[in-house]
């Protein structure tokens, strides 16, 4: 109950704890964090070095006993102690209650994939309410997305939004406030920076890493259609051949081959939902947009080739980037309006 009363007292967060980045929402202040999912430590201290920003910096540049990990994998906790650290530094960034004395015992929205078990949602209510949350809500992912989206998700119509996150894919059918039809895919961001790294190690005899591979996707990085055009950019690896460092430029054109393949997994999967969706609400969504979301929809031409595909008009909600973190704010700002849409709440009673 103390931690209840804690919870009221405090702030609340709106967390969109992905597998990349990481963003935070304070109430009534909008988004105060956006770093990298991302935490180093000593494996001989077990000391944390650094989360976020710092930490991504040292990827791939550590000592052996150094390591710098993403503590989730397809938006699911795969390190519980690491994801409990970065949770914890999160909170430590608002330390006062708005009482200003009492301990700060936020309440948290968080935000997950579609689809996880029982034990992948405790996982996650357990390293917040461990970290020092008061009151945990976890929240699909997409209905978040579509809230900080203002996409009207209440109403009795038919709308589908697909959320490429970091480490999954979410493309769901909502309808009345809830998830009608939805698949969720380990095709996203983190799977096209492999793709990436497989080509140029296939085509060229090169490795490159995830920090490398991420920056080509971002720059240069784009679905194959028609009329497409042509960027280049440089990329620095190890040649394979030689074992020393070469230097290869790479074009758009390319990387669109190496993503194809699972681009084409997507689309179909974006199909195969809307086949299974019940007659009235495909009369719905047909007039309106398929709407996109997360840091991987902005692939350049996805849009072009979602709309070859299923022949509908494809848009991207404003920021795709901060889409869910802003209607995790906005629940957790309102939790009694959208009480309903809570895939889970904390029965903490202490």
């Amino acid at each position: 109950m103390f931690k209840k009363l804690l919870a009221k007292l405090s702030p609340g967060l709106g967390i969109d704890l992905g597998t990349a980045n990481s963003l935070v929402y304070l109430e009534n202040q909008g988004i105060v964090i956006n770093e990298p999912s991302v935490v180093a430590y000593n494996q001989k201290t077990n000391e944390i070095l650094a989360i976020g920003r710092e930490a991504q910096a040292m990827v791939g540049r550590t000592p052996p006993h150094i390591v710098a990990v993403q503590p989730l994998t397809n938006g699911v906790i795969s390190d519980f102690e690491l994801t409990e650290e970065m949770l914890r530094y999160f909170y430590r960034k608002f330390q006062k209650s708005k009482l200003g004395i009492l301990p700060y015992r936020p309440r948290v929205a968080i935000g997950i994939p579609c689809g996880i078990t029982e034990v992948e949602k405790k996982a996650v209510e357990d390293a917040a309410l461990n970290a020092g949350a008061g009151e945990v809500y976890l929240v699909e992912q997409a209905l978040a997305a579509a809230i900080g989206s203002h996409i009207p998700i209440f109403e009795p119509s038919g709308n589908i939004l697909i959320d490429i996150g970091g480490g999954t894919t979410d493309i769901v059918i909502i309808s009345l406030g809830g998830i009608v039809r939805y698949k969720n895919l380990k095709i996203a961001g983190q799977k096209f920076n492999e793709d990436i790294i497989k080509y140029v190690k296939d085509e060229y005899r090169l490795l490159i890493g995830e920090v490398s591979a991420e920056r080509v996707k971002l720059e240069i990085g784009s679905a194959k259609v028609s009329g497409m055009e042509k960027l280049e950019t440089i990329v620095r690896g190890r040649d394979l051949t030689t074992g020393l460092p070469k230097e290869i430029t790479l074009n758009s054109e390319e990387i669109a081959r190496a993503l194809d393949k699972s681009l084409k997994v997507l689309v179909e999967a974006i199909r195969s939902t809307i086949e299974e969706t019940p007659p009235e609400l495909v009369a719905d969504i047909s007039t309106k947009n398929i709407w996109l979301s997360g840091g991987g929809s902005l692939l350049h031409n996805l849009d072009r080739l979602i709309e070859s595909y299923c022949a509908m008009p494809v848009k991207s909600v404003d920021d795709p980037l901060t889409a869910v973190v802003r209607g995790l704010g906005i629940i957790v700002e309102d939790l009694n309006k959208y009480k309903n849409i809570l895939t889970y709440e904390s029965k903490d009673s202490e």
